[in-house]
């Protein structure tokens, strides 16, 4: 016969596994998950999900630990991601910022499009040459930038996956910091380009 002490100590046991589970889905995805996304991928109903999440954010706050859950969205049509702690996410954008991930060139037009964005990218190619148009779509594959029709150009935009990308909670001021020294030199450059190519576009109508 089963004892009640052996039942709790199985409950415990599983509940420690798919503890587990969870922990290396949010581990593995490295983005904000859904309660769909979850299920799909844990295999666990939608309320042992719930009172996981919670335990493992009790988890990580007793641990002291460098991780945390990050939650968005009200209840019912909530989001989460593991993320590092903001007093740690300075080594992030090292990381996320370094020759590894971009070059010097992609992180300066990545920059030029952080700093001033919406901007057209016609003044960007002329900033960055040809070049740029690698960048904008490595930038545009990877989902950190947005692209709207604008006549016979794009106007580019950061998106909501560039502030998860490199871990920047407070939107638009703070993405702009993320690249505000590197792009702080190119500023008088593209006011001078954004001049020229307005211009140019005026000379097309008068013609």
């Amino acid at each position: 016969m089963v004892s009640e002490k052996t039942i709790k100590e199985i409950d415990e046991l599983k509940e420690k596994e798919d503890l587990k589970v969870l922990e290396a889905v949010f581990f593995v995805s490295g983005r904000f998950l859904n309660m769909s996304d979850l299920i799909s991928l844990s295999d666990l109903n939608p309320i042992i999900i719930r009172d996981l999440i919670d335990k493992l954010k009790e988890k990580y706050e007793k641990e002291d630990s460098a991780l945390e859950i990050v939650s968005k969205g009200e209840r019912g049509n909530e989001i989460w991601k593991m993320d590092v702690c903001q007093e740690y996410s300075y080594i992030i954008n090292k990381l996320a910022t370094g020759n590894a991930e971009f070059s010097k060139a992609e992180q300066e037009t990545l920059a030029i499009i952080a700093f001033k964005q919406p901007i057209k990218q016609s003044v960007i190619i002329k900033i960055r040459g040809n070049k740029a148009y690698d960048h904008i779509k490595k930038f545009s594959d990877l989902g950190l930038i947005k692209k709207k029709k604008m006549g016979h150009t794009n106007e580019l935009s950061l998106s909501d996956d560039f502030y998860d990308y490199f871990n920047v909670a407070d939107g638009e001021a703070k993405g702009k910091k993320v690249f505000e020294e590197v792009s702080g030199e190119l500023d008088k450059e593209i006011e001078e380009v954004e001049k020229e190519v307005d211009e140019e576009k005026e000379e097309v109508l008068e013609y």
